[in-house]
This record gives C-alpha cells, structure tokens and sequence, in this order.
C-alpha cells in the first residue's frame, strides 16, 4: 500500500533506554507461526510460551474463537522499557493493529503513531493523552481499550514487547534481508553504515536498522515502515526456513521479553488454520498532522483519515463501516469552528475543549507514570514522548 508523505514535524531529543522498542515487535512473527515448529520441538515451545500468557480481565482468549473460519485481530505493542517487572513500566511505542482474515487469505498491518492525540481509557476515567501513555497508565488493557476506541474497532488479542531479546530472534533465524531506502549511517550506535539497495541484517545490525528516525526524511513514519519491513521479512523467513538452529536461544528469548493472553493451543491454532494469511500482508498507517497541545507536539489524525482507517479496518475484520463519533472527531470539530488551518504543514497549535465547547484542562503522564494536571490549555508537567523517548 502506497502512504502519503506526512507533513513536517517537530523532532524530538534522543533517549537512549527507547533503543530497540520498534523492533521488539519482530516477536510477532513467532507468535502466528509457532505451530510450525510446536509440532516439532512440543514440550520445550510449550514451556517457554506458557510463561508468556498474561490475560486481561475482559479479553481472556480462548480456543474456540480461533476457528479459522473468521477474522482475528491483534493489537501488537513494543515497550520502551528492557525486561518485564521494572518499576518504571514504560510507554508503547510501537502500537499495530493487526488483522488476519480467512477469507481474504490476507493480513494488514496498520501501525498507530506514539504521539497520536487519543482519549486513555484506563478505568479512571478518560484522560486526553498521547496514546503511549494507554499502557503506562493502566497495562494492556488499557491500551486495547483505548485503541478501540479511537478507531471503533474490537481488538481480541494483544502481543506485548519489551526490547530485549531482539538480536536472538533475528540471529536465530539467520538474519533478515532488506531493501535500504536510502544511505545513512547508525550515528548513536557509532558503527553501522546502510547502503541504499538490498542488505542482509544480522541481530545487531536489524536493530540499528529499525529504531532510527532522525536521519529518515519521514521522521517516525519512515521508521514505521522500516519496523514493519522487518517484520514481513522475518515471517518470510520463518516461513521459508525448515529448522533453526538456535531455538533453544529463540525460546528463551520469547519468554522473558513477550506477554500476551494468547495461549500455547490458540498460537498453534493460529499457525495452522491462518498460515495462508500470512503470506499476503498488507501494510498502512494512521496519518496525522503535526501539531502543538500545551506547549508538547502531537499527531493528530484528521477526521477523515480516522474514519478512513476504521472503514478498512472493519472491512478487514468482516464488519459492516459505522460514522465514528468519538472524542477525537469531537475535538477536530471543535478546532475546525474555531478556525484551526488543517493545511498547516508547520506545526500549529491544536486546543482541546470541554463538552461545552471551552477549553479543557487535561491530564498528563510523566515517564515515572505520576499524572501531572494541566488546567485551561496549559500544561505545568512532562507528557511521555516529548523529548523522548524515541531515538
């Protein structure tokens, strides 16, 4: 799928603890393919995805809904953060909704930027936020929540990253191939160069690959596209390889760095009645225009575009397309009354409003996971995202 370039951006200051948050979400690939080697090696995948399943308490999966007959959908998120169990919990920098349908035989991906404006829904009521702040806020459930709906969609799974283990994945598959958009050189990492043209990627290289934005023309959608390059790739590559030769290093790797509430027998099934799926994958993402909210920069996707990402969405997921009415579409027509310039490549300023029309006071999120309470428009506190993370 062809994507428009975005508008200009502000860019954000480097933070070196978001190494490796976009591509952490390659272990999706192992997820929807397990089947073909749980067959082989049973007990030892077994074991290691067990360790995995993380329910939530209105999503827990069960077998009988992966029939292979409907369609599926699967919100994948990287955290920011290196290992589960840390106090700082993080924020979801890498946030895909994926879709697999039977009868299609297709997969899209639709990837939702960091800073996109979203209303949190975290059981504490319904605070305005950059939508990596769902997961920090109130873990998984949240951030399907909240996804669902800013694009009124179901999510029925979800798949959570942190960075580690990257490297071990990639390198137990032997490596990705990937086609270099353009060349640039890795100049946090001090050694890495990308030529343009084909490259084959071992670990350490497809993480350097996928986590930077600075030097890419497109900002973080340029990332996005590498993030799902790499992905696609080590599905092909799954698909196409017999055996690996470092599974015990892939297992271990999948244990401690992935949480989901997709059971063993619902990954399995998943390999075996949506493999076709697997081999046609469409990707997309949710565009938005660049903007300032209290002094912090967001993205803020238009109306149209929001229902143009739900319609395909539904579509994918075998659902009739519904008009979207929720706090986004509210607050575009709010600024849109008040004389906001949609056309504004630069950055203008984007006000958020009560109900009645004045404006709000909102909450934000510190990285440490405090709330900070901003009154009127202005913010007094630190919003995730603005300053990183996110080299």
């Amino acid at each position: 799928m062809k994507e428009e370039t975005p508008r200009r951006t502000r860019k954000h200051k480097s933070s070196r603890r978001s190494i490796g948050h976009y591509v952490a979400m390659i272990l999706l690939t192992l997820v929807v393919l397990v089947a073909g080697y749980a067959v082989r090696i049973y007990s030892q995948t077994k074991t290691a995805v067990d360790k995995t399943y993380d329910p939530v308490s209105a999503k827990a999966a069960t077998t009988s809904d992966i029939t292979g007959k409907k369609p599926i959908s699967i919100l994948l998120m990287g955290t920011d953060t290196g290992e589960f169990g840390r106090e700082y919990k993080g924020n979801t920098d890498t946030m895909i909704v994926v879709t697999i349908n039977p009868k299609t035989k297709k997969t899209t991906m639709t990837s939702i930027p960091r800073d996109t404006l979203a209303q949190i829904v975290d059981g504490n009521g319904a605070a305005a936020q950059k939508i990596n702040a769902a997961y920090n806020a109130n873990g998984n459930e949240a951030a399907m929540k909240t996804v669902e709906k800013l694009l009124n969609i179901p999510i029925n799974y979800y798949v959570t990253v942190n960075m580690a283990g990257l490297e071990k994945i990639v390198n137990a598959v032997g490596g990705i191939d990937v086609n270099v958009a353009f060349t640039w050189s890795d100049s946090y990492a001090g050694k890495y160069t990308f030529t343009k043209g084909p490259m084959h990627l071992n670990g350490a290289q497809a993480l350097a690959y996928a986590r930077m934005r600075h030097s890419d023309p497109q900002g973080d959608y340029g990332r996005q596209k590498r993030q799902r390059e790499v992905i696609t790739q080590i599905v092909k590559k799954l698909l196409s390889t017999k055996s690996l030769g470092n599974y015990s290093t892939l297992m271990d790797s999948l244990s401690s760095s992935m949480r989901t509430n997709l059971k063993f027998d619902d990954m399995v099934a998943i390999g075996e009645k949506y493999a076709a799926c697997i081999k046609n994958v469409s990707q997309a993402t949710l565009q938005g225009l660049g903007v300032y909210i209290n002094d912090a920069s967001y993205q803020v996707p238009t109306t149209k575009e929001l229902q143009k990402v739900s319609d395909n969405i539904r579509t994918q997921l075998g659902l009739e397309k519904t008009t979207l009415d929720n706090y986004n579409t509210k607050q575009n027509a709010y600024n849109t009354a008040n004389g906001f310039n949609w056309n504004d490549g630069y950055n203008p300023v984007y006000t958020l409003y009560s109900s009645d029309g004045t404006a709000a006071a909102t909450s934000t999120y510190n990285d440490d996971g405090t709330t900070v309470t901003t009154t009127g428009g202005n913010t007094t506190g630190t919003t995730p995202g603005v300053g990183g993370p996110g080299y």
